[in-house]
């Protein structure tokens, strides 16, 4: 049951991701439009994030005790549900008149950051959490890089070919906020596990 938890976390953590990156785009382009620099900014605050998402995970999982450290991200995992449903800041408009580059990237961190940075952490959290755990596999917690391979696929297949052109983008927010929930929910008791083994 250990390992099914784990799998499923990685799972649609890996998914989450790589749907939020379109479905947020796909919200601003009618402000910012389609130009060269729009798509620049966004892929570096995507990378950006995502790299710092996985220094956080390094280092609560390097330098904080076992217990504190599912505490402390259990806690963060929570914080985003103050930003969803995923939207664009009321009142937001790119300046008509200068770069756009630092106004987007304050847009994007206020509108997707949290929740990005701590989906984006879960991959070290989580298998540093499975390698601790009591489960016959934890000795070798790698294939749950599998596990996030397949949702990134699910991913970037599933929102172009399924979502975008079924799903208005009220519903597809909303719905990605579900899976959130559901995403904290299996943190949720892949850290417990942890706490008691």
């Amino acid at each position: 049951m250990t390992l099914i938890v784990f799998v499923l976390s990685m799972f649609f953590s890996a998914t989450l991701l790589f749907f939020v990156e379109p479905m947020i785009a796909k919200m601003a382009l009618p402000m910012l439009g389609g130009s060269p620099s729009v798509w620049n900014t966004c892929l570096v605050f995507f990378q950006a994030v995502l790299l710092a998402g996985y220094l956080y995970g390094y280092a609560a999982t390097r330098w904080l005790g076992r217990r504190t450290q599912i505490a402390v991200h259990v806690a963060l995992v929570l914080t985003p549900f103050a930003v969803l449903p995923l939207h664009i800041p009321s009142g937001w408009e790119p300046p008509a008149q200068s770069s756009p580059v630092l106004s987007i990237l304050g847009m994007l961190s206020v509108a997707v950051g949290l929740p990005f940075l701590l989906l984006s952490s879960s991959t070290p959290v989580l298998q540093r959490w499975f390698s601790q755990s009591n489960d016959k596999a934890a000795g070798d917690p790698y294939f749950l890089y599998a596990a996030s391979n397949v949702g990134s696929m699910v991913g970037l297949f599933g929102y172009p070919l399924l979502l975008e052109p079924t799903l208005r983008l009220s519903t597809q927010s909303q719905l990605w906020s579900y899976g959130y929930a559901l995403f904290v929910v299996l943190t949720a008791v892949c850290a417990a596990r942890v706490w008691r083994s």
